[in-house]
């Protein structure tokens, strides 16, 4: 009885563990997967099919690129600080999974439940600078130290008004506690993005300069800066970086899905007229599956079609299993809550991600001049009148008894329209760029 009741105790910190585990050996898998989704959805938008050699419809790319780069020689410049330089990479990988560890995944998927979430995860995301400015100093290279002062000046003036968003988002939520955030907008009933959309925007777009994405690439514009600060870098040392990136990526994109969106909540989550959303999980799997069967005997080789038999057969089974728990009387009814909400948390990431991916093959680079001017001339000004607004409308609803929807209606239309007149001010002081034919005709 001692024995099983100490199994039970242990529990939680087993499932920890487990959670822990899958961070650390299944996440460089899926960092490896979103490349590929990446690749697949350019080629896509250009009308091209993208990677399709290594293995069926290319799914085996990922792997073969992993296994190039470990096979590669590992260069360390002679005059470069060789212990600085071979840990650097290692500080923004583990910067970046560390932010993992106060994320929740779905209502039980959290490895740390802590009543500062919030805090751990802006505070251990921000040591990732330290990677870069350490990689290109250590590299003993003009090109790599002048690529990581200029990713220094973008990271920290973009987090800038990424915290103040995700500020606002705390002063409607009134907690740090991640899971506690969600909790409130089930109570609510409606998402905190339709309180604050303001501040969505600010922090997407300020989520999309932190990871170094287009069209803000800047530190790694090879066109510009010689790849920037991992000019010096080489094989798989040269790969963390971009793990780092694409990690990067996942926990700004489930911060934004806790804050904003709901977390593992279902869309309308406490309306019962809605109810009907829970078996989209099971409806998207089965077209999937559908969509699959009717695409392979169109394959022109027979292991591509054998492979989207597999496929739609797996998505069949998922379908299967997310049905399970909406069935009445169904052993797994206990588990509705967790199967569903982990898959609309990763539902919401994924769009989140795709957007990511959509915004960098329809928007040409920013030049530096401008990527700074944006930051500080437009996003950290509206993220602080966000920020103040936010709070008039709390005042507005319980101090003075207003409605909350006039009352953050108010606070919206407001922020729009401060948000028009420093568009209006950064245009009327944008500087010319006079062109090199102009300048040689003068």
């Amino acid at each position: 009885m001692h024995a099983i009741l100490n199994a039970i105790l242990a529990w939680p910190y087993l499932m920890r563990m487990v959670f822990v585990l899958v961070i650390v050996l299944v996440l460089p898998l899926i960092g490896g997967y979103i490349v590929l989704v990446e690749r697949k959805v350019m080629a896509d938008m250009q009308v091209r099919l993208g990677p399709m050699r290594v293995g069926p419809h290319g799914l085996l790319q990922p792997i073969a690129d992993a296994v190039k780069l470990l096979l590669k020689e590992d260069i360390i410049p002679e005059s470069a600080d060789k212990m600085i330089f071979w840990g650097a990479p290692l500080i923004s990988v583990t910067a970046a999974m560390l932010a993992l560890a106060a994320l929740p995944i779905g209502p039980f998927f959290l490895i740390a439940d802590l009543n500062v979430g919030v805090l751990y995860i802006v505070g251990i995301s921000a040591l990732g600078i330290f990677g870069i400015v350490f990689g290109g100093w250590a590299s003993n290279s003009h090109y790599s130290l002048l690529g990581a002062l200029r990713s220094a000046a973008q990271l920290v003036s973009y987090e800038t008004s990424a915290g103040m968003a995700i500020v606002g988002a705390l002063l409607l939520a009134g907690t740090l506690s991640t899971r506690a955030i969600v909790e409130v907008q089930a109570e609510e009933g409606v998402w905190l993005i339709f309180a604050a959309p303001v501040g969505f925007f600010i922090y997407m777009v300020a989520s999309i300069a932190e990871t170094n994405r287009a069209p803000f690439d800047m530190p790694e514009a090879e066109s510009e800066l010689v790849a920037g600060y991992m000019t010096e870098y080489s094989g798989f040392r040269w790969a963390l970086y971009f793990l780092a990136e694409y990690t990067n990526m996942i926990v700004v994109a489930s911060i934004a899905t806790t804050l904003f969106l709901g977390g593992w909540l279902r869309p309308f989550a406490g309306t019962a007229l809605f109810n009907f959303l829970d078996f989209f999980p099971m409806v998207l799997m089965l077209g999937i599956a559908v969509y699959c069967l009717y695409r392979a005997p169109k394959q022109p080789v027979a292991v591509q079609k054998v492979f989207m038999v597999a496929v739609a057969g797996i998505c069949a089974l998922l379908a299967l299993i997310l049905v399970a728990p909406l069935i009445p009387g169904s052993p797994m009814a206990g588990a509705k809550e967790g199967l569903l909400g982990a898959f609309w948390f990763l539902f919401k990431v994924s769009a989140y991600l795709y957007i990511f991916m959509w915004l960098r093959f329809t928007f040409p680079r920013y030049r530096f001049d401008q990527l700074m001017r944006l930051g500080w001339q437009f996003l950290v000004p509206l993220s602080i009148v966000n920020v103040v607004d936010i709070a008039g409308a709390l005042v507005l609803h319980r101090t003075l008894g207003w409605g909350k929807v006039p009352s953050f209606l108010l606070s919206i239309v407001v922020t729009l329209a401060i948000a028009a007149y420093l568009v209006s001010v950064g245009e009327k002081h944008e500087p010319a760029i006079v062109g090199e034919e102009e300048t040689g005709n003068a």
